[in-house]
């Protein structure tokens, strides 16, 4: 097999993945979208496979020069298919058992496999120039770098998935001086760096090395743990960031076109999202990064006396919706929790029967990942076209006689837009407020994710419903 017909597929495949991103950037088109990407992935896999099997990868071995790698022994390729058959079981066993709500802490900890890959690759490719003997500063420099960003992913990733999971509290760590800790981690990396491009070989090369390695996997220890809960789904773009740049960096370490191409199509997409993300909650990169706010929401919050809250019942709330005319549905992290997507789904389809205008609006960092609720609604079959971002629904939320507010709670805060020192102070919010009535779905009085109360509970045209939030709603359907 030629080398043009495997770097075809490579520029086929990576068409593919840039296919994918542009159907998951729609909620029309998504399900194309990951089509493609699956399409891509496995065109990329098959062909290296083949290029691995038959010896036709092209490598550079320094500015120019190339050379034919022969093919790898019988042994090694059972030893990969092997691999491919267990992983594909392992994540095909995943998806069919994870939870809509487990689903961000699945990506973390898919992130720090490719960050634990790419740390893998570096030392492999770093042992592999010690056998041969043969050392190259750009070839070194990629190796080094690639161990970094991987490792830092790795331990960041195995961070954000314990906070993600409750398996770890979600406030923040604040050490002492903890900026200049992680300032002082990336200037040692840079001159590492420079030491090892000029100096790779022998015991000063594996000491250096072994150096990189171990402050990378306390950095990105100590970078996550510094994010606090509010700031989480900013933290899984962020990641998914460094995960793609992590695999463009093991591409330019294996010589692999389209692993760069790939990798660099991530990091980029992730980044954009982390900037995004960032912007909807009026935060600057930096300083999600310098230390986020948050708490596991187990906190009572500001000692504020807001008042009396009011509390109504499920007839009473369906009462409400038979005679309003338009309605608008804000659904938090909270309707994942209870899975009540479906019967939100429901209360949606009967209350359109009755000619009630129902719409969506979804915050940018609603949930714990981004998009979390447009998937979530989007598995429950709610028509996409009532599904609206924040800016599109805001507006018409003053002629709105009706809001449900599903689990939400620091996306629909006042605080953020009326109190200056709210940590979440200047956060863009669905300003539900303004409606006629909202009625407020929730376990309880508890704080949400960022640890601050909300106000919104308190207002005189608020009412509280406790309890399962899959439970009333089911109610309030059997009402109507």
């Amino acid at each position: 097999m030629s080398i043009s017909l495997i770097q075809g597929s490579y520029i086929i495949a990576g068409l593919l993945f840039i296919l994918a991103l542009a159907g998951l950037s729609k909620h029309e088109t998504s399900k194309r979208g990951n089509i493609f990407g699956a399409i891509g992935m496995a065109l990329a896999l098959v062909f290296a496979l083949i290029a691995i099997g038959l010896g036709q990868i092209e490598t550079i071995e320094g500015f120019g020069e190339f050379e034919m790698v022969p093919a790898a022994p019988t042994w090694t390729i059972a030893a990969i298919i092997i691999a491919m058959i267990i992983g594909a079981i392992i994540g095909i066993l995943k998806a069919k058992k994870v939870e809509m709500t487990g689903m961000p802490e699945l990506i973390a900890l898919f992130h720090s496999f490719v960050g634990l890959a790419a740390v893998l690759v570096g030392w492999a490719a770093y042992y592999s120039s010690v056998a041969e003997g043969h050392f190259t500063g750009l070839h070194s420099g990629e190796s080094f770098i690639g161990i970094f960003i991987g490792a830092v992913t790795f331990t960041g990733s195995i961070i954000a998935y314990l906070k993600l999971s409750a398996k770890i509290k979600s406030t923040p760590l604040t050490l002492p001086g903890h900026n200049i800790l992680n300032l002082g981690a990336l200037v040692a990396f840079i001159v590492l760096t420079v030491i090892f491009v000029n100096h790779p070989e022998g015991s000063t090369g594996l000491i250096l090395i072994s150096v990189v390695t171990v402050l990378a996997l306390l950095l990105g220890l100590h970078l996550v743990a510094s994010i606090g809960g509010g700031d989480m789904p900013v933290v899984v773009s962020m990641l998914n960031s460094y995960s793609g740049f992590a695999a463009a960096a093991a591409g330019f370490t294996l010589n692999n076109d389209l692993l760069i191409i790939t990798g660099a199509l991530v990091g980029s997409s992730g980044a954009y999202l982390s900037f995004m993300m960032c912007k909807a909650m009026n935060r600057s990169f930096i300083s999600v990064i310098a230390g986020g706010f948050g708490s596991d929401g187990a906190v009572k919050g500001e000692e504020k006396d807001y008042g009396e809250h009011r509390e109504i019942s499920a007839a009473d709330a369906a009462d409400m919706l038979k005679n309003a005319s338009s309605v608008v549905i804000a659904p938090g992290y909270g309707m994942a929790v209870a899975q009540a997507q479906g019967a939100v789904a429901s209360l949606t389809e009967k209350l359109r029967e009755k000619g009630i205008n129902v719409r969506f609006g979804i915050h940018p960092v609603a949930g714990r990942l981004p998009g979390h609720m447009n998937v979530l609604l989007a598995e429950a079959k709610v028509p996409y076209d009532i599904v609206l971002e924040m800016d599109e629904i805001d507006e018409d939320l003053e002629d709105t006689e009706v809001v449900l507010v599903i689990g939400a709670n620091d996306t629909v805060n006042p605080a953020a837009l009326e109190d200056p020192g709210s940590p979440i102070a200047g956060m863009p919010v669905l300003e539900v407020w303004k409606a006629q009535n909202v009625i407020v779905f929730k376990r309880s009085m508890a704080t949400g994710y960022a640890g601050v109360q909300n106000p919104l509970f308190f207002k005189e045209n608020s009412q509280m419903l406790f309890g399962d939030a899959k439970d009333k709603v089911e109610e309030i359907i059997k009402d109507l």
